[in-house]
């Protein structure tokens, strides 16, 4: 009997300790940072997110598809290119004329400038550079005085100028610069790539004055003729292209 009444003061004892946790409370009369205490069965909880929650604009599944369906289009183009089937012809000239296909930087300019005006200049305007306001274009400008030494037929590109011994090139329209640099062919060339979609191309130049991505206004220096021998002349090369064919320049622009 009295092994029974003492289990029952051990568990009653163990109740009452259990239940003497305090609680903060605060007490807004008082300093906000000092708190009192109060006897309370009640106990805050507060449950934290998982360390490895995923951000809700990830998608797994989606990158993943992405990851593939890139993986399978790089790998039908191989295929394509390495299968010598005729009937892949179409196939194959399409996927080699878009990726040869130059953006067309100036047009996608000239049309944003229609619609929203000039963009916002990243860096001041130097004092001696002025911003003409009024892009309208009544013709094309003579890039050199001269006369034509080889006709369009020959070629099938452009004409070959001759002009006086170290005399400028200038662009015939304003446009933005694809290629400034060496080709074959041509030796220093300059391509300028015009809001209408047409491309100018000047080559056999002396020196270039002009860098890839820039854009120039119509008469801008591009470079300088290449000198002859005798001191007295210069030459360089011209052509225009429409789309991917090249046009008789004499029918844009009338040389002496």
């Amino acid at each position: 009997m009295g092994n029974r009444a003492d289990e029952i003061r051990r568990q009653m004892a163990k109740k009452r300790k259990m239940k003497s946790y305090p609680v903060k409370k605060r007490d807004n009369s008082k300093n906000p940072i000092v708190t009192d205490w109060e006897d309370s069965d009640a106990y805050p909880i507060f449950e934290a997110e998982p360390p490895n929650k995923i951000h809700p604009l990830w998608n797994k599944e989606l990158f993943l598809f992405k990851i593939l369906a890139s993986a399978v289009l790089v790998l039908i183009v191989a295929i394509l290119f390495k299968t010598s089937t005729p009937k892949l012809d179409n196939a194959r000239s399409f996927v080699k004329d878009t990726m040869e296909t130059e953006f067309q930087f100036a047009a996608v300019s000239n049309w944003y400038e229609k619609q929203f005006g000039k963009p916002l200049a990243l860096f001041p305007v130097k004092n001696g550079d002025k911003v003409d306001s009024s892009v309208a274009k009544e013709e094309y400008v003579m890039p050199a005085s001269g006369k034509v030494l080889t006709n369009f037929a020959k070629d099938g590109r452009g004409v070959m100028i001759e002009t006086k011994n170290n005399e400028s090139v200038d662009a015939m329209d304003g446009g933005k610069v694809i290629f400034a640099g060496k080709k074959n062919d041509l030796g220093n060339t300059v391509i300028i790539q015009h809001s209408d979609k047409t491309e100018s191309w000047y080559g056999n130049l002396e020196t270039i004055d002009v860098h890839q991505y820039e854009y120039v206004d119509t008469g801008k220096k591009v470079g300088t003729v290449s000198n002859k021998d005798d001191g007295l002349s210069g030459e360089f090369y011209f052509a225009i292209k429409q789309g991917k064919k090249f046009i008789d320049p004499i029918q844009v622009i009338k040389f002496e």
